[in-house]
């Protein structure tokens, strides 16, 4: 699976770049993510739960960053086994450009499944694959400028979301 898309970050291309070698970042920006660790030159270790359809996993992989080209562009590639629901990997080439003020972060993205994940057929799986690129890189630009509304709008959401079906099971 293949995918691309273009996004407006209103902070300066070296902020956005330093962002994505920060750990703690990853770590805040990849959804599902339980732990990041490690470092550029070698490496980082990632543990992310995810469900895939009724597949619910623990991957546990690496995530390598290479060809950096200093607040420019970068690649991510990542792999990880989620035991009996099989295996993920991808990578993403990153590019930022300076416009309007800000950053315009473009990327190319490519994902392969395999085990139990793999069955689930394709539509499902590429669904999946762009609703977490795009919130990868969605959360990015959310950590990055702020959030719109910081409080004013989680405690509009947070009764609706909270209610008689909603409540935790114990």
């Amino acid at each position: 699976m293949q995918m691309s898309d273009t996004r407006q970050i209103s902070v300066p291309p070296a902020e956005v770049y330093a962002a994505l070698l920060d750990p703690e970042m990853l770590k805040n920006c990849v959804p599902g993510a339980q732990e990041v660790t490690g470092s550029v030159e070698d490496g980082f270790e990632a543990t992310v739960v995810q469900k895939v359809g009724p597949v619910k996993a623990t991957f546990k992989g690496e995530v390598t960053i290479s060809d950096l080209v200093p607040n420019t562009s970068l690649k991510i590639d990542g792999s990880g086994k989620g035991g009996a629901a099989g295996f993920a990997k991808g990578g993403a080439e990153v590019r930022l450009v300076e416009k309007d003020g800000g950053t315009e972060l473009s990327y190319d993205v490519e994902a392969k499944v395999g085990g139990k994940l793999a069955q689930l057929g394709s539509r499902i799986i590429d669904g999946f694959a762009k609703k977490m690129a795009d919130q990868f890189f969605q959360n990015l630009q959310d950590m990055l400028e702020g959030p719109a509304a910081p409080d004013a709008a989680e405690a509009e959401q947070a009764p609706a979301k909270k209610g008689w079906f909603g409540r935790s099971k114990s």
